[in-house]
């Protein structure tokens, strides 16, 4: 049994899965656009619901048991092959998972992974126990600020629901555990294991995690695909919905 809870389309024709993983902030909300665009487009797909930090702390804090809770999820719908689509912590965890499980994982879509650049200043603060501070005065400007590059896209009740799920103890404790994760991950040399095909989409202007390090990064490895999303901050999926999913679905074409 999964510790997500998933949501999953099945479709016929042996295409791989296409699975979503969730972001340390935000579930399965974040896919709605080509969630549904590759469902009517005949693709499978399987998309977790939490976000990373209501996970139990264990998994949360752990980029290889987040990558087994999503194969997992996979495995209960009975998918073989899978392409994992990921953004922000997700997307270590999408790379990672490319390394692991090179005869299962046929293609990896990643965003605004982390891991390359200094945390962004989001109303978040670590106290000397190494556990997470919300200020709440200060969490709803700076994160929107950070994810956007134009208008803030969450509607009220998404931003509402957040705030109030990383108030609570646990999901305090998971985010801790989490964001020391993204710290001690060695992006770099994961990428050195990944083989299948790969496509990094970042927004041009995404503040969290900055595209300059990992497009340096990606263009090392004759395999992996970068483009840059204009006018786009940390989540094109929500921000560009329409040319990320574009892009999404012209990347399956060739490697499904």
């Amino acid at each position: 049994m999964s510790v997500f809870t998933t949501e999953h389309r099945p479709a016929p024709g042996g295409r791989p899965l296409v699975a979503f993983m969730s972001a340390l902030f935000a579930g399965g909300w974040i896919w709605d656009h080509p969630f549904q665009a590759l469902s009517e487009a005949g693709w499978p797909v399987l998309r977790a619901n939490e976000p990373i930090c209501g996970l139990d702390s264990k998994v949360a804090g752990s980029i290889e048991r987040l990558g087994d809770a999503l194969m997992a999820a996979a495995d209960d719908v009975g998918a073989t092959d899978v392409v994992v689509c990921a953004n922000s912590l997700g997307g270590l965890v999408a790379i990672d998972l490319a390394g692991r499980f090179p005869e299962r994982v046929r293609g990896i879509v990643v965003s605004g992974a982390p891991g390359l650049s200094a945390d962004p200043d989001v109303g978040l603060s670590m106290d000397r126990r190494g556990s997470v501070k919300l200020n709440d005065n200060q969490f709803r400007d700076r994160m929107l600020a950070a994810l956007f590059h134009g208008e803030p896209l969450f509607t009220e009740e998404q931003v509402v629901a957040t705030g109030e799920l990383l108030a609570t103890g646990p999901a305090m404790v998971a985010m801790a555990r989490s964001l020391r994760a993204t710290r001690t991950y060695r992006a770099d040399s994961a990428m050195d294991k990944v083989t299948c095909p790969s496509r990094f989409v970042w927004g041009e202007h995404d503040r969290m995690t900055p595209v300059g390090p990992w497009r340096d990064l990606v263009s090392r490895y004759a395999g992996a695909e970068f483009t840059t999303v204009a006018d786009c901050g940390h989540i094109p999926m929500v921000e560009k919905a329409d040319e990320y999913t574009g892009d999404l679905l012209a990347f399956l074409d060739r490697v499904g």
